[in-house]
């Protein structure tokens, strides 16, 4: 019971914040209306992707270190579940474009295609593609202890790319996108304090489906790995 305490966590914070997100009041703001309840699926879901990439990158640094082969198999997984949180977290934030940025004149495909120029977008858009490179270059070499030094390379080159790509150029352009001058998540002038009580244990929650998620996929990797071996 001790062990899956965070399990439980996991799921018992995305129940509430399932719940509350839906059930609780929120601010009546033009524009964004009711979609504003998506804050807690679409920043959510970049938080937990940072921090499984994030740990990803750390377990490539303890491969290079220590040359052990779980480290690598520890990296890959977190990488991926990163990819797939990032995936989602880009879906609902362009869903949640189209019903607040679009021009409601215009055709919804020459909307979107305007919109899909703003700088953020086409920052998160490349830092995906250098994780799905990643991916590629693993599944293109055959060797073991070569595939994961150059994947263990490649993954700090990767994460050191996001910083630029999502947090930094998007922010020195001109941008529809909150947080110009900063997280909006975190600033207290761009957040409600009552959708606060639900966004901190949402971003929790999605974090701790992540990593349950890669541990299951860990597991079941080291037993295919056993099972090779013997």
């Amino acid at each position: 019971m001790q062990k899956n305490w965070w399990k439980i966590a996991s799921v018992v914070l995305l129940i509430y914040s399932f719940t509350a997100g839906l059930l609780t009041r929120i601010p009546e703001l033009p524009a964004l209306e009711q979609t504003i309840r998506n804050l807690y699926f679409h920043v959510c879901m970049w938080f937990c992707m940072m921090i499984l990439f994030t740990v990803s990158v750390v377990n490539s640094i303890r491969y290079l270190r220590t040359f052990d082969l779980k480290y690598d198999i520890y990296a890959r997984h977190y990488a991926t579940s990163g990819i797939v949180f990032g995936v989602l977290g880009y879906s609902t934030g362009a869903i949640w474009m189209s019903y607040t940025w679009a021009d409601p004149n215009n055709p919804l495909f020459q909307s979107f295609s305007a919109l899909a120029r703003e700088p953020k977008l086409i920052g998160a858009a490349i830092a995906l593609l250098i994780y799905f490179a990643y991916m590629v270059l693993r599944d293109s070499i055959n060797d073991m202890d070569k595939r994961a030094r150059i994947s263990a390379v490649y993954n700090i080159f990767a994460y050191a790319m996001l910083f630029p790509s999502i947090w930094i150029v998007p922010r020195m352009m001109e941008s529809l996108h909150p947080g110009a001058q900063g997280n909006p998540a975190l600033d207290t002038r761009d957040i409600d304090a009552h959708m606060r009580t639900i966004f901190y244990p949402a971003v929790v929650g999605w974090t701790l489906l992540g990593v349950w998620i890669t541990t299951l996929k860990i597991r079941l990797t080291i037993l295919k790995e056993r099972k090779l071996a013997q």
